[in-house]
């Protein structure tokens, strides 16, 4: 099969990798715009059960995935001037670039052509090929119309930065001003660097004018506020520079259409605050893999097959992506709660019960569930009933 992979990030790299591993006699083809070893960005995180998955399908590429990684098993709060600190599920962190490099090295070493600034505008530019493989991300310029896209905004402005401050947990931070808060999520992932995501409400941002500053200041303004987070480290800005965004939500009616399909962000997105990003790109990857090698579908059943998976998958993710944006869209509403209280709510904020129940009785009713099994398990079939409903309901 010959196979056209446009966008050479996560998604499109291991998809190729998958593919050669799978098939050597596939000619898989990487078009990616920017030169090689730039890209924008500083770590993403995954989780454990990323790796058990990646490890059976690829060892070689998981195994140096993980060598390149940092890991936490706790998470810290600054809140209300006071710290709080909870264990959590193992996370990892690894640099954009780093994770690049590795699934570029190991597609090459397979026998994958990557070809750097190589722009695609369009279908029409792209020669002879069986597949094509749209992974070229949120602005992904081959869903057209076609898809059905939809494209909602968040109501928070966020700014993606980086600090040589290297965090040992991930790290939450809220910072009270004249106009409202401010609040970080930090997670390391080398030995040196740390990501920073700093996030506040429209009216916030305007408020203090974070709108008006130039690079430097805003830096200096935002380290300053995140001193004791940060340790008294500066902020740092990326590729791009250091700019405010407003989180985009993109659904597809349809994944594919005749021999183009989609993955990762260009077929859907996720709210950074559950750090699912790469994850999900890296798990359509493997589930477009296996439906294309599975014997006897012809290749619009198996382009059907991944998107009916894929989507399936995703309910429980995008349900819990959609609830945590919505608890830092309305976080006055648990800044009364004691700091550890409001913790604990923090690590709840996926529930698509708690913005129906006062912070309080959900703190407390959650305690007891917490020490019954039964409930617990109750608990568990609620949401997920509640959040299959609200999805149906859209």
């Amino acid at each position: 099969m010959r196979i056209t992979c446009v966008g050479g990030g996560p998604a499109g790299l291991y998809f190729a990798v998958l593919m050669k591993l799978r098939d050597p006699g596939h000619q898989v083809t990487v078009l990616e715009r920017d030169a090689a070893g730039s890209t924008y960005g500083w770590g993403v995180t995954y989780w454990a059960g990323l790796l058990e998955r990646c490890l059976a399908a690829d060892r070689v590429s998981a195994q140096a995935i993980r060598a390149s990684s940092v890991s936490w098993q706790q998470g810290v709060a600054h809140v209300g001037g006071e710290q709080v600190v909870r264990s959590s599920d193992e996370g990892f962190g690894i640099g954009r670039h780093r994770l690049l490099e590795l699934l570029a090295a190991r597609a090459q070493e397979l026998g994958v052509r990557i070809e750097y600034r190589h722009e695609v505008r369009g279908r029409e530019q792209l020669g002879p090929t069986d597949l094509v493989v749209a992974a070229d991300g949120v602005n992904s310029v081959l869903r057209d119309a076609r898809f059905g896209p939809t494209v909602t905004y968040g109501r928070n402005r966020y700014v993606w930065l980086g600090t040589p401050q290297v965090f040992t947990a991930f790290t939450f931070a809220f910072v009270k001003t004249s106009h409202g808060y401010l609040w970080c999520y930090g997670y390391p992932f080398d030995a040196g660097t740390s990501t920073c995501v700093i996030e506040c409400a429209e009216a916030t941002w305007h408020g203090l004018e974070l709108d008006r500053l130039g690079e430097d200041e805003l830096l200096a303004r935002l380290g300053a506020m995140f001193a004791e987070a940060l340790g008294g480290r500066p902020l740092l800005a990326g590729v791009g520079g250091a700019r405010w965004q407003t989180f985009r939500t993109v659904t597809n009616q349809r994944w594919s259409d005749g021999k183009v399909v989609l993955l990762g962000d260009a077929a859907h997105t996720t709210h950074y605050s559950i750090g699912a990003g790469t994850s999900l790109a890296l798990e359509d990857a493997l589930a477009l893999a296996d439906a294309l090698g599975r014997p006897g579908l012809a290749l619009p059943e198996a382009l059907a097959a991944y998107e009916r998976e894929r989507r399936q998958a995703l309910l429980a993710t995008q349900s819990a992506a959609r609830y945590s944006a919505r608890w830092y869209e309305e976080l006055t509403r648990y800044l009364e709660l004691k700091p550890e209280q409001f913790f604990a709510l923090l690590g709840q904020r996926h529930s698509p019960l708690l913005p129906h129940v006062p912070p309080q009785l959900y703190y407390w009713a959650n305690r007891a569930v917490e020490e019954s099994p039964g409930l617990r398990r109750l608990r568990g079939q609620i949401g997920r009933r509640v959040a299959r409903t609200l999805h149906r309901r859209g």
